[in-house]
């Protein structure tokens, strides 16, 4: 068996052999390449050094005979520019000490002809015009050059050198090479007349080998539905700890935030059966509370795409410069932020307000990674995701798409990290500086508008998150009009209520009352009709969606049937209802979700009162 194996061990040593001589001889030829790249790059510090130093002289011959002060701009440049180019060449010289001296010797010659040059024109200044142009003909100038351009050619001829002794060693290579592939062929020649060989003794075992692997087949059938029901059971294991990674961090956070609105609350009442009145710090802190406990499910439905959308034509590059100020006000000084627009950007189909919340959240968290310290740029472009892309990615549809990124000079992501960075209530940062949900919400968002979003990073390196929204085909729709927000004419409108939830009515009737509006409440859709039918003034119907025996939406087609002109805002604290259709709210639906401010129930008010139709 020894011998047998003797052939193939040793053609397969000849192989391994070539293979790596040529691995070397690559590496080598890319050192070659890298070290022309460098030796031309110098060369071409080196010459732009050299015609800096000719601005300079040009500038100067050109002022001392005409006077005129334009012809010191060229000189003026290449003073300014010296600095710098030497800096540059000083770092490529760094780490070669044949070539310093040589630097040294230009540095030298470079600063008697900078001398030379501003002695000549201060001379011309001060009116002496014959002594500049003696000192011009002193030929001290001209020597000067002559060394930069000597050391400058014998730099040349170093270079040049270098890449003919590579060059040669690479010839060696290839002419061993040459042999040891002749010799390769010799033992692959031997290593098929073996392998023929041995393959008619191999042929006969096939047969008793079919044999044992069909029984180890069956065999290994059996074993697959065995792990098929293990992994199953596993993935099971995981859905509920998803499941209860998700339940915990939402009983966390909204614990935290029932714990502060009911301790305000009670302080409050405590205060107030004193006859104190200072309670306006709890109401703040219980408002406060409240509202992050209204982002906190607003996030909630976006990650699970169920929030209600309000698409537009949207032109991502006007959205964006609409949003510098805020952007800025947002990141703070520390944070400079660079916008790159690409002309001719495709229009996409969206809402703008969740595109600038999923802007504003990716900036914060980049702001959050460079720690108050970086460089933040957001960039446009039109771009294509073609059938290879979708096929390693799920979810993404090919077509044209309107990419937006967001790139930061931050500490970067490990692959880990990106891994669950979409995951809710997952979050790297400390304890009380992150929900977790920034990005969960972003992806939700994305993906509910038919999108697509990547993370690119490397630890240290930074990170980008793109946004790709699919491309609107088609003519653009005209925009609605703008609210009229607070309105300054006095209230006298009538608005019929309806919510089951007594609680909830009674919150907002008052909330209306407190805007001056009269209201008439009910609690369910009969009641409202019967009320619409005694009552001729009614204005607007505000109707919550989800309610027994008849909902909102039947509500309202009842009542503008037997009212044409009627007013109809629908209300609902879930958004998977008559009104809401693939997470798209309805053809000219007016919609408030609870829960709501009262400023936003006056701005919603008024949007729908004023409205022409």
């Amino acid at each position: 068996m020894r011998l047998q194996s003797l052939p193939v061990v040793a053609g397969f040593a000849v192989l391994a052999l070539i293979v790596g001589t040529r691995a070397l001889l690559v590496e080598g030829q890319r050192a070659n390449r890298a070290a022309a790249r460098e030796t031309i790059e110098y060369q071409q510090q080196l010459s732009g050094l050299l015609s800096l130093a000719q601005d300079a002289e040009a500038g100067q011959r050109g002022y001392l005979l005409t006077g005129e002060k334009s012809y010191l701009e060229p000189y003026q440049k290449a003073v300014d520019a010296i600095p710098g180019q030497l800096a540059r060449i000083d770092a490529m010289t760094s780490s070669n000490d044949q070539l310093a001296p040589l630097i040294s010797q230009i540095k030298g010659a470079l600063a008697q002809k900078q001398a030379e040059l501003a002695v000549t024109i201060a001379l011309y200044d001060k009116g002496d015009a014959s002594k500049a142009l003696e000192l011009v003909r002193s030929g001290q100038g001209k020597a000067a050059m002559d060394d930069i351009r000597a050391s400058m050619d014998t730099i040349r001829r170093i270079g040049a050198a270098d890449i003919a002794a590579r060059d040669e060693q690479t010839d060696q290579v290839e002419a061993w090479l040459r042999v040891g592939s002749l010799t390769a062929l010799v033992a692959i020649f031997l290593l098929g007349a073996y392998t023929i060989r041995q393959s008619r003794r191999r042929f006969r075992e096939v047969a008793t080998a079919q044999e044992e692997l069909m029984r180890k087949n069956i065999e290994l059938g059996n074993e697959i539905d065995t792990r098929e029901k293990a992994e199953s059971q596993i993935r099971q294991m995981q859905k509920m700890e998803a499941v209860g990674q998700l339940t915990g961090g939402i009983a966390h956070d909204f614990n935290n935030m029932l714990a502060v609105i009911l301790s305000a609350m009670n302080l409050a009442q405590r205060k107030l059966k004193r006859g104190e009145n200072d309670i306006e710090k709890f109401i703040e802190a219980a408002t406060d509370a409240a509202n992050r406990a209204a982002n906190l499910t607003s996030r909630l439905l976006a990650f699970s795409r169920l929030q209600p959308l309000a698409p537009q034509v949207v032109d991502t590059n006007r959205l964006l410069t609409g949003m510098s100020d805020l952007l800025h006000r947002a990141l703070g000084e520390g944070i400079r932020v660079e916008t790159v627009l690409a002309a001719g950007l495709w229009k996409t189909y969206a809402d703008p307000s969740q595109i600038e919340n999923a802007i504003l959240n990716l900036a914060v968290n980049a702001r959050d990674a460079m720690d108050n310290d970086g460089k933040l740029t957001i960039e446009t472009a039109n771009s294509h995701l073609d059938e290879a892309y979708a096929a390693t990615h799920a979810e993404v549809t090919p077509g044209q798409y309107v990419m937006i990124a967001v790139t930061d000079t931050g500490t970067g992501m490990s692959p880990e990290v990106i891994a669950k960075a979409f995951e809710p209530f997952f979050t790297t940062k400390p304890v009380n500086k992150g929900t977790g949900l920034g990005l969960s919400q972003v992806f939700g968002f994305v993906k509910q508008s038919g999108g697509h979003v990547k993370i690119y990073s490397e630890p240290g390196q930074g990170t980008t998150i793109r946004i790709y929204l699919p491309r609107f085909f088609g003519a653009e729709e005209p925009a609605a009009p703008a609210g009229h927000g607070k309105s300054t004419a006095r209230v006298t409108e009538t608005i019929l209520v309806v919510e089951d939830d007594a609680r909830v009515r009674a919150a907002t009737t008052d909330a209306m009352r407190e805007l001056g509006y009269t209201v008439i409440h009910v609690g369910s859709g009969q009641e409202a009709l019967q009320k619409l039918a005694a009552t001729s003034d009614i204005a607007l119907l505000f109707t919550d969606i989800v309610m027994p025996a008849m909902n909102g939406r039947k509500l309202a087609e009842e009542a503008v049937a037997r009212q044409p002109g009627l007013k109809v805002i629908f209300t609902t604290g879930f958004t998977r209802n008559a009104v809401v259709h693939n997470g798209v709210l309805d053809h000219d639906v007016h919609f408030l979700a609870k829960p709501f401010t009262i400023e936003q129930l006056e701005a919603k008010l008024r949007d729908v009162l004023d409205a022409k139709g």
